[in-house]
């Protein structure tokens, strides 16, 4: 079956595939043998198809409803907890925080639908993903997205140890569907929610989820 590939990941791949080929051919023209060729061809396919892996980008029928709040990255729940979010809601909400491996699909996805009212970059340090501290310290993003009842949730996307690219498509005062594509955060990396301190929540601490699938919680 065809694999997918995300656009983030079109470049990489080239600039990949380039210097693999580069390196083949070098060891080729110092070595002479075509045994250590075959060797370093294996290795550098092994390699390329671990990157285009990387980039895939499955097609996903979401779970729609309005009431819902969608996973927006696969991965593993690693944070549920009551906290503050300070810079945005500035009050009491359910903190869910999903943390992806290198071998997760990284396509971030909209949890609801809504429309943009915050939106802002941070800059900031490359903890490991899966540290608390590090969605408050680290590279990331926040996008506030409100909703019905003058309700709001908070997404924001976290750089990781290897994670330094964090891509995000959030527009102020943009409409955006639930299950549309926010984003794509490069090379293993978290995702933390803050949810109103009504929302029930349907996922437990260590299960694994699956973007734009599996319910994260309901809205009151």
């Amino acid at each position: 079956m065809f694999m997918k590939i995300h656009k983030e990941g079109y470049k990489i791949l080239i600039i990949t595939f380039l210097i693999l080929s580069v390196l083949n051919v070098a060891s080729y023209l110092l070595f002479k043998s075509i045994c250590l060729l075959i060797i370093f061809l294996s290795v550098s396919l092994i390699l390329f198809v671990c990157v285009l892996s990387f980039f895939r980008n499955p097609k996903r029928k979401g779970f729609l409803h309005d009431k819902a709040i969608i996973a927006p990255a696969d991965g593993k729940i690693v944070t549920i907890e009551e906290t503050d979010e300070p810079e945005t809601l500035k009050s009491k909400c359910i903190q869910v925080s999903i943390f992806m491996n290198v071998y997760n699909v990284h396509v971030n996805r909209y949890p609801i639908s809504g429309t943009i009212s915050y939106f802002k970059h941070h800059s900031g340090r490359f903890l490991a993903a899966y540290l608390p501290k590090s969605s408050t310290e680290n590279e990331r993003t926040t996008v506030k997205i409100d909703f019905e009842n003058n309700k709001s949730i908070v997404l924001r996307q976290v750089a990781g140890a290897v994670a330094r690219r964090i891509v995000c498509y959030a527009k102020h005062n943009e409409k955006i569907k639930q299950c549309d594509e926010l984003g794509f955060i490069k090379f293993g990396s978290r995702v933390d929610l803050y949810l109103p301190i009504d929302t029930r929540i349907d996922v437990k601490l260590g299960q694994k989820v699956r973007g734009g699938q599996t319910v994260i919680g309901w809205l009151n």
